[in-house]
């Protein structure tokens, strides 16, 4: 099962290495990674989604916790959360695909960014199910390149991680 969890960690250096290190360590796949400071400049809040069976993801859990630059460990999936990922895309628009570029953007609440007289570059945020939806109702040779972020998530309602 695919879980989202969420840590605080020292804002220092070497502190996302020895988290990933934990991983491979393990052979514990990370499908997406994100890192960024806090409000606390002395913190830096890390999401990472991962997948496996309970006992794998408490036993992920728990060795995150027994790290030292971890302050804090939450799984996102333990209960309601909201999750966002942003992805870019860069779409041929030339002639007659222009516009339906321009209406598959629009149905799926997406912003071009970028305009020249072959491309658009679009901006998606949402759950990745709706960026992979969006993918998949593309035309793929109109594809020219694609990024995204990974997923971030924060608790619904009354939720926070915190120290």
């Amino acid at each position: 099962m695919r879980h989202i969890i969420s840590l605080l960690i020292e804002n220092e250096a070497g502190a996302l290495s020895r988290v990933a290190g934990l991983f491979s360590a393990r052979a514990y796949n990370i499908e997406s990674l994100t890192v960024a400071p806090t409000e606390d400049l002395t913190m830096s809040r890390m999401t990472i989604v991962t997948s496996g069976s309970e006992d794998v993801i408490e036993q992920i859990i728990k060795q995150l916790n027994k790290l030292v630059d971890v302050i804090k460990v939450l799984d996102l999936n333990d209960g309601d959360y909201i999750e966002r990922e942003l992805m870019l895309v860069k779409v041929k628009a030339a002639g007659k695909d222009r516009e339906e570029m321009k209406r598959m953007a629009d149905i799926f609440r997406g912003r071009i960014i970028d305009v020249t007289e072959k491309t658009y570059t679009i901006e998606l945020t949402g759950p990745g199910s709706k960026l992979d939806a969006f993918l998949q109702a593309l035309d793929h040779s109109a594809i020219l390149e694609t990024v995204r972020t990974g997923a971030s998530g924060i608790g619904r309602g009354e939720r926070v991680l915190k120290i």
